[in-house]
């Protein structure tokens, strides 16, 4: 049998994306995302629980990171979790588990000059899995209308 190995956050970054270029003029992005989780203890206390990821994206999604991401941004990512070890300047092995980024989407509102403040999602896919290059190519937006009463001839 397969594994599996698929991680969906929903988050905001906890700073501006660290963009590199690495040989080849290959884009890498890294920024920490805060996903916080709400609930209600027994005593009907409400209490959060932050936990921070590390997320790693690599050419197009790269690139639209540097351009489109600020600290606080909020974003969906999906990916696959990756565990890193090296030695440090002590012969000390060190590991750090990442989040690589397959897909990316902004959920920030956006605002339109023309028609006021509109909720935008923006939507772009690596394309890692199939190996080939994205050069940010396709990259849109996607109006989500308001939401409207339910009709009342619904077959069901």
């Amino acid at each position: 049998m397969r594994g599996v190995n698929k991680v969906i956050l929903i988050g905001n970054l906890g700073r501006d994306p660290d963009v590199q270029f690495l040989e080849g003029n290959i884009a890498v992005a890294k920024f920490s995302l805060a996903t916080t989780e709400t609930f209600k203890d027994r005593a009907g206390k409400l209490i959060s629980q932050t936990e921070w990821h590390t997320v790693v994206l690599w050419r197009g999604l790269a690139e639209l990171a540097q351009k489109y991401l600020h600290k606080g941004s909020l974003v969906y990512i999906e990916g696959r979790l990756r565990t890193r070890s090296w030695e440090d300047k002590e012969g000390n092995k060190k590991f750090a588990t990442e989040v690589v980024g397959d897909n990316l989407v902004m959920l920030d509102k956006r605002i339109d000059v023309n028609n006021g403040e509109h909720p935008m999602a923006h939507h772009h896919t690596s394309g890692a899995t199939s190996g080939s290059q994205t050069t940010g190519e396709g990259f849109g937006s996607i109006d989500i209308p308001p939401m409207s009463e339910p009709a009342d001839d619904l077959p069901f």
